[in-house]
């Protein structure tokens, strides 16, 4: 394993037309005419050279942009990418894989509409693992996305790829999404804001529209709160789901007081590990110090949720074998990885359980309902270990020993897609013994992004948040 002494840390910061900016800051750097976009995407561009050889983020590239997007947007001008497994018009959606050839979009996925009428540039599309499968971004025979502040160690999945230009400074947001984890998890593991939004909060894709169970939201990852708040506010004034509260742009804490619950291990029983730990005590200490009342809480789950959740998740990489002709028209579902072969050939064995798998996690959200009682939010970690090096994860590894690992890893963050609700990843205030940074979890009820980001606002202006240029 790389040691803290030996790492090899990456970014792109440098005194140009993007500066220290996030996002809400140079998209007002433009409205201002102090950087014009074109200098700004350029400056961003000059940045991705900088570091992909390093990180190796970006599937594609689309230079200089193909689709302009609305001068007036909230983010008008910002820098940006699209991960690879969302329809971009005229770029190939990949979705990770070797299994077929990707082949140009024909028009832009619900979503990326809605992503632009914030007013971004696309310059491309960035790598995830296979179909996003996996929480980290490695492959069978390409190199992996590797992690800004440690190059040794994984930068998390499945938006990996978005993590690792975000982290880096290379744009200061990119589009991610998450079906059990995939914007929390890289968020944890290179030290961003990650927020999945609740279900049905932003335009769903035709993918998800399909699926028996939609557990996949769409959103951004960070380095600030207040750029994760200003893409919601932007998200919604091109479309707000009527059944769900508005949430308006949200500026900073508020000065309500919480009771929030708080958990060291996972539901299903996964223990995490002591620097994990530390991390929710320690922000336990800070959000009492800030006056809300933090006691434990336990939240129950069926015995059978991480089996259910694991043949779900097989259901999927079966159905993709089933139907991958859609997607190019030399699709061979023996290129798959091993992780997407061993959850198909897993849900081949257990094919008779669907009927019982849906019926339990569709019916996950009343169990979930009545633990919030009394309870504003949750926090917990991320993850149930901090992010591990490159390879450990990898599906080259066998798939009966790369299973055990994923459920030991990701024990926190399915139930949240499962149940619709909304979650957010911020940096917690500890490092690992190997200079990466550890994120912690808090978890509302069905449109509660206005209390998640009040809560990271205060967080933030507490301690804020450590930056990779800085070590």
């Amino acid at each position: 394993m790389t040691t803290f002494d030996e790492r090899t840390t990456v970014h792109a910061f440098r005194d140009d037309a993007l500066g220290e900016h996030d996002a809400v800051g140079l998209a007002e750097a433009i409205r201002r005419g102090e950087v014009g976009a074109a200098e700004a995407a350029r400056a961003a561009a000059d940045r991705v050279r900088a570091v992909e050889e390093r990180l190796r983020a970006v599937q594609v590239h689309a230079e200089p942009p193909a689709h302009p997007a609305p001068a007036g947007g909230a983010l008008a001008g910002v820098p940006t990418f699209v991960k690879d497994n969302t329809d971009y018009l005229g770029l190939p959606t990949g979705h990770g894989s070797a299994a077929f050839s990707p082949r140009a979009a024909r028009r832009h996925a619900p979503f990326a509409r809605q992503f632009l009428s914030s007013g971004v540039t696309v310059l491309g599309k960035t790598r995830l693992p296979e179909f996003g499968f996996s929480p980290t971004t490695e492959y069978e025979g390409a190199e992996p996305v590797r992690n800004p502040w440690n190059t040794g160690f994984s930068a998390g999945g499945s938006s990996g790829g978005s993590a690792a230009l975000v982290a880096a400074g290379a744009v200061p947001i990119a589009h991610a999404n998450d079906g059990g984890g995939s914007i929390r998890i890289p968020a944890a593991c290179c030290g961003l804001v990650g927020l999945k939004p609740t279900r049905g909060r932003v335009l769903a894709n035709a993918q998800s529209r399909q699926l028996p169970l939609d557990i996949v939201s769409d959103g951004i990852l960070s380095r600030s709160v207040r750029d994760t708040a200003a893409f919601l506010a932007a998200a919604e004034t091109y479309w707000r789901n009527p059944k769900l509260p508005p949430l308006g742009l949200v500026e900073g804490p508020s000065e309500r007081r919480l009771r929030i619950g708080f958990l060291l291990d996972s539901p299903s029983g996964v223990p995490s590990d002591a620097t994990t730990r530390a991390a929710v005590t320690e922000t336990v200490a800070v959000l009492e110090r800030h006056g809300h009342t933090v006691e434990p809480v336990e939240l129950r789950v069926d015995p059978r949720f991480t089996g259910d959740f694991l043949t779900y998740w097989g259901m999927l990489s079966f159905l993709l074998g089933v139907t991958g002709r859609t997607l190019g028209a030399d699709f061979d579902r023996r290129r798959m990885d091993g992780l997407s072969r061993g959850l198909r050939e897993e849900y081949l064995r257990n094919w008779r359980r669907t009927p019982g798998v849906l019926r339990r996690l569709k019916g996950a959200g009343r169990t979930h309902a009545a633990a919030f009682r009394g309870l504003d939010l949750v926090l917990s970690p991320v993850l149930a270990h901090t992010t591990p090096p490159i390879g450990h994860l990898s599906p080259v590894v066998p798939y009966r020993t790369l299973i055990e690992r994923i459920l030991a890893y990701v024990a926190f963050t399915p139930l949240d897609n499962v149940v619709g609700t909304p979650s957010i990843s911020v940096p917690a205030p500890v490092v690992t013994a190997d200079g990466l940074p550890v994120g912690v979890m808090f978890s509302g009820r069905p449109g509660a992004e206005r209390t998640l980001l009040e809560v990271a606002f205060a967080l933030e202006a507490d301690r804020p948040f450590r930056r990779v240029q800085d070590v």
